[in-house]
């Protein structure tokens, strides 16, 4: 897929005030300051269109990215540690639950995982409750550059051991960095032929 306009169309602070759902959406999650905005704008090859930052939890709110004119990239608030109120973040969680279950033309969603770090019990969960609600998903294993080939099989089959022991199968799976483009033809691709699933109602 080759990636001809990225624009930003609106942040919603409910599903209600998404955007009309004609359009196939394939949303981006994961815990706070896991790298989301990085891959994401890595991925549209537009380096300010998501807001990066230092300070874990900047994504409050459901944001849509129209691509090509032809499917949405959905920024959703990531979980895990934010340094916010607790009824400010039992919003947000509200708010992304209802987005992921209600969403009709919601595709996949991508689950962003540190491959620095051992399998996160809020990663763990977060998967499981897809799972059971039976809400397609990948998962993304970010900043890979940052550690060894070594560190990140073993950091890829702790995922896998532990995941396991709950699941029949294991999810599609990706290695990225945001720094070295590493995962974007991979992914770009696993969207460009799920959309296509979606068009033809496979």
């Amino acid at each position: 897929m080759i990636i001809q306009s990225a624009v930003f169309i609106k942040s919603s602070p409910t599903v209600k005030e998404c955007p009309a759902p004609p359009k196939p959406e394939f949303g981006f999650i994961g815990r706070s300051n896991v790298g989301k905005s990085s891959l994401i704008n890595m991925l549209t090859g537009w380096s300010k269109l998501a807001k990066t930052s230092i300070q874990p939890g900047k994504t409050r709110t459901i944001n849509h990215f129209a691509v090509n004119d032809r499917w949405y990239l959905v920024d959703l608030p990531g979980y895990g540690y934010a340094k916010v109120p607790v009824k400010l973040r039992e919003k947000w969680v509200r708010a992304t639950e209802e987005y992921i279950l209600k969403r009709e033309n919601l595709v996949s969603l991508f689950v962003l995982l540190d491959s620095r770090l051992k399998p996160q019990r809020s990663d763990i969960e977060f998967m499981e409750f897809l799972g059971l609600n039976r809400i397609p998903f990948a998962r993304v294993f970010t900043k890979s550059d940052k550690i060894t080939l070594t560190a990140l099989k073993n950091s890829v089959d702790l995922y896998n051991s532990e995941m396991l022991k709950n699941w029949e199968s294991l999810p599609v799976s990706f290695i990225t960095s945001a720094v070295k483009g590493i995962g974007r033809d991979e992914i770009l691709n696993y969207i460009e032929e799920s959309m296509n699933n979606f068009s033809t109602g496979s």
